[in-house]
């Protein structure tokens, strides 16, 4: 009887983490990120409503959000990875961040759309270079490589919308994207 041979990964290095907690952790923040980027806009369309100048911006960028959302929903399912344990916090956490910089004023709101996604394509762009060195998930890699350019749309479309004449604008991106960065940290771990 013929014996298969078997696959055994190498052992990770201490402090590296096995390929497929990387991956996993990888899929979790990004689900909690969209899901937070979608809470951040639904923020701001409560307090702007339907009919301000700037919803329709706002309202593509939250669709394409909920796409983004809606495609990890269906990498968490099919893969079977755990979602954050933080979810509840996101949720509250981004609608809030959403509603007080779109009541400060429109400027501020876009203000907080490029910090944030201005975190975003930073964290994307490293996990597109983990991925090319892993070489392993192509799919995974496409999607964020277009999620990427996705977030890097807002980001311009934010700026074109006057963000960076928000008063504080220095001090108000800086504190956005302190959060950005620690909610990346607490969700690839919890």
């Amino acid at each position: 009887m013929a014996t298969e041979k078997q696959y055994h990964p190498r052992r990770p290095l201490p402090g590296e983490p096995v390929l497929d907690q990387a991956i996993e952790a990888m899929i979790r923040v990004d689900h909690a990120g969209e899901f937070g980027a979608t809470r951040i806009y639904d923020g701001q369309l409560a307090v702007f409503g339907k009919n301000h100048q700037h919803t329709p911006a706002i309202r593509k960028m939250a669709d394409q959000e909920q796409e983004h959302l809606e495609c990890f929903d269906k990498m968490l399912t099919e893969r079977a990875v755990r979602p954050t344990l933080l979810g509840p916090i996101w949720d509250v956490a981004g609608f809030a961040l959403g509603a007080i910089t779109a009541l400060m004023d429109e400027k501020a709101a876009m203000a907080c759309t490029v910090a944030v996604e201005d975190v975003i394509e930073e964290h994307y762009q490293s996990q597109l270079d983990d991925l090319k060195n892993w070489k392993s998930e192509p799919d995974l890699a496409k999607t964020i490589a277009k999620f990427r350019k996705d977030e890097l749309e807002h980001r311009d479309t934010a700026i074109e919308y006057g963000a960076e004449q928000a008063t504080g604008y220095k001090l108000l991106s800086g504190l956005i994207k302190s959060g950005c960065r620690s909610a990346i940290w607490l969700s690839k771990r919890i």
